[in-house]
């Protein structure tokens, strides 16, 4: 997993534009209207975005059209099961362990 995908993410404006382009393609004016921000720093913004692979931009007409690309949150995804495979065994240990405290409890003494 590269840090550069968790130093982009880790800005509060970036991980909102990359949730914005969740829901498709957008071009910096409707990032910076839809953010309240203002068009250079969103611009800033997308451009660390796109230095870091998040995003990919295509130009239509006399417009960039900035859109996700899913490579990269794969590959965070892939990165990610190791630690939810981890945290879902200690979530059935502590499970386990609740359903023996309960069954201790409702026995008769």
């Amino acid at each position: 997993m590269d840090i550069t995908t968790f130093t982009a993410l880790a800005e509060p404006n970036r991980l909102r534009i990359v949730e914005l382009l969740r829901g498709g393609p957008l071009t910096v004016g409707e990032i910076a209207e839809r953010l309240q921000l203002r068009q250079p720093q969103a611009s800033k913004h997308l451009r660390v975005l796109l230095e870091a692979g998040l995003v990919e931009v295509e130009a239509v007409a006399n417009r960039r059209n900035y859109n996700l690309r899913a490579e990269p949150f794969q590959a965070l995804d892939d990165w990610l099961a190791s630690y939810r495979s981890m945290w879902e065994e200690r979530f059935d240990n502590l499970e386990h362990y609740l359903q023996k405290l309960q069954s201790k409890e409702n026995k008769p003494d």
